[in-house]
């Protein structure tokens, strides 16, 4: 519920800082445009200060909340750590680093003779190309009746 009031309050606060960002007047003359003239929108200095102003404290309070969500969606998921949660408590370290035993055939298979070669269980995969595709046959040019 915190969360959804916060999320709500974080986008208006964003669309407003857009706004204010976007109404300011130029100072930079990027691209030679900007830097204002007889026609600008917003001229006088106190205007500017108070758009000044008030981008800085929307962009803080945006911050803030951003932070604020932050944290309270990531104590959501839990507060163990990656390493709690892989119950290392419960494995046996004498048989970490033990060698696996070797796999006993089942009984009617065929065992190879000591220093033949062992066939090979896995066949080899059988890869085949599709054949092109035959090209449509082309329509009888039709001519415009007379």
């Amino acid at each position: 519920m915190l969360i959804g009031i916060l999320l709500a309050i974080n986008i208006i606060v964003c669309i407003a800082l857009i706004g204010f960002v976007l109404l300011q007047r130029s100072e930079g003359g990027a691209l030679g445009m900007g830097g204002g003239g007889a026609g600008s929108f917003m001229t006088a200095r106190g205007a500017g200060d108070f758009m000044t102003r008030m981008t800085w404290i929307l962009f803080s309070v945006f911050l803030v909340i951003s932070l604020v969500l932050t944290v309270l969606t990531g104590r959501i998921g839990g507060a163990d750590s990656v390493v709690d949660k892989l119950k290392i408590d419960s494995l046996d370290t004498k048989t970490l680093n033990a060698p696996v035993a070797p796999t006993v055939p089942a009984p009617g298979s065929a065992v190879p003779a000591p220093g033949a070669a062992a066939p090979s269980a896995v066949p080899a995969p059988q890869l085949s190309v599709p054949a092109p595709a035959a090209p449509a046959p082309a329509a009888p040019a039709q001519t415009p009746a007379q």
